[in-house]
């Protein structure tokens, strides 16, 4: 009797035909995935020693393997800004941007070629499309209020404002928002957002500039100026304001001798047990809750000496380390490990 396959046996056969192609497909793929990967790797390690013409070279390559990865398009952009060909910067970024996957990274990129270029219109436009698609970013509400600010326009605050409220935890616009209310008229917000940036680069270049700003923004609050305080009157229309002005204020016996870390310690203690039985229902707030955590564990001179030490006496502030070592250590532990996240919705600020 002549064998004949069944159709069991045909659906075996054909199913293995079918398991090896997708096998080899799906190798095929990683295998790719796998080259471009280390294209891009080879890349970015031309770019760190400053071989940009390689860089782009090889990213090309890898572009042309996979030319819808945007991360690859993104260092091309890079590579192109490094070597300040800002020609070809703008022609990759420009149809970067216009990708369906493009990222804030992508617009971010953008606004540097347009300002490398000067051109500040492009520029612009370029971050408010990226706003449009990423409304709660950070990131580009603080480059566009830069942009705004390089140009002379005051309605930068505007948007570190905006960033503040939208994204709490990108510490740019607190630190631009510190600084422009510094020296404007505004004497509460230099002093809520430059302690809120310090505790959220705690250790960055910008740090010790935002320190000795505090230090200075205390010295400026407590200065009786007629001139000053008929400016002030949008300030003193915030309910958060006026409360922690009034607080403070109940408080300032304890600087009638100057503004040192020693006599700033007596006034912030005293405002954080008052505030907490007066004001934090109605405004809960992170920094404030964190400053009560040092004091109630016994940080709170360490966390004030850190913040306006160094600042107001260089050579007090590194004896008063060696003689407080272990306090000090214990505080810097606690300083360097923690994440100061700020909650949403605590943002009372309306301008």
């Amino acid at each position: 009797m002549q064998w004949r396959p069944n159709r069991l046996h045909c659906f075996n056969k054909n199913f293995m035909k079918q398991t090896l192609v997708l096998l080899f497909t799906l190798f095929f793929i990683g295998a790719k995935a796998q080259d471009v990967k280390e294209l891009q790797e080879t890349a970015r390690n031309f770019m760190k020693s400053g071989d940009f013409a390689n860089a782009i070279l090889v990213l090309q390559k890898a572009a042309a393997q996979d030319p819808k990865d945007v991360d690859i398009q993104k260092d091309m952009v890079l590579a192109y800004y490094y070597s300040r060909d800002y020609a070809n910067a703008k022609v990759v970024v420009e149809k970067l941007i216009e990708r369906d996957n493009a990222d804030v990274q992508s617009f971010q990129l953008a606004g540097n070629v347009y300002r490398a270029l000067e051109q500040n219109k492009e520029c612009e436009k370029a971050y408010k499309n990226g706003l449009k698609k990423f409304p709660n970013s950070g990131a580009l509400y603080n480059e566009l209020g830069e942009l705004q600010w390089g140009k002379g326009n005051s309605e930068a605050i505007e948007q570190w404002e905006k960033g503040i409220e939208v994204d709490p935890n990108y510490s740019g616009n607190y630190y631009n928002a510190a600084r422009y209310y510094f020296v404007t008229t505004d004497r509460v917000w230099a002093l809520i957002y430059g302690e809120m940036f310090v505790n959220m680069e705690s250790y960055s270049t910008r740090t010790a500039e935002i320190k000795s700003l505090l230090l200075e923004a205390y010295k400026k609050f407590f200065t009786n100026d007629a001139a000053l305080a008929k400016k002030e009157s949008k300030t003193k229309d915030n309910e958060f304001a006026k409360a922690f002005i009034e607080t403070i204020n109940k408080n300032a016996s304890a600087i009638i001798g100057g503004i040192t870390p020693e006599t700033l310690v007596m006034l912030r203690s005293r405002f954080i047990l008052d505030w907490f039985e007066t004001n934090t229902t109605r405004f809960p707030n992170r920094l404030f809750d964190h400053q009560r955590q040092l004091l109630q564990e016994g940080m709170f001179d360490a966390y004030n000496q850190w913040l306006f030490g160094a600042a107001d006496n260089l050579s007090q502030y590194e004896a008063w380390t060696k003689t407080h070592q272990e306090e000090y250590n214990q505080f810097t532990k606690l300083q360097r490990n923690k994440l100061f996240k700020v909650p949403q919705g605590q943002y009372y600020q309306k301008l």
